[in-house]
């Protein structure tokens, strides 16, 4: 996968503790998460399931639009997740 600006949503477990991010290296930073490198609420609790992403064409967007969705209700989130992933799968070998 090329570096490409994306917004993400990590789970928990179905239904659990969520985390909205943006990168350029989606790959990378779900390596990142999933192995705790990087420090912060996602490893202290746990959260390495990528349940879903939305490519952009500029960081720009991938910004306003991950400032958007953290400021979305819970149920909004999880209702987008379950749009597109009912089983909330971890979608990271997806992108492999």
């Amino acid at each position: 996968m090329e570096r490409q600006p994306f917004v993400y949503v990590l789970a928990s477990h179905r239904r659990g503790n969520l985390y909205v991010g943006v990168t350029s290296d989606l790959i990378k930073r779900i390596w990142q998460r999933k192995n705790d490198v990087v420090p912060g609420f996602s490893s202290r609790h746990g959260i390495h399931t990528l349940v879903w992403f939305e490519r952009h064409e500029t960081m720009e967007s991938a910004i306003l639009r991950e400032k958007n969705l953290k400021g979305w209700r819970r149920v909004w989130k999880i209702e987008l997740v379950e749009g597109e992933n009912p089983e909330w799968r971890d979608l990271y070998p997806e992108i492999l």
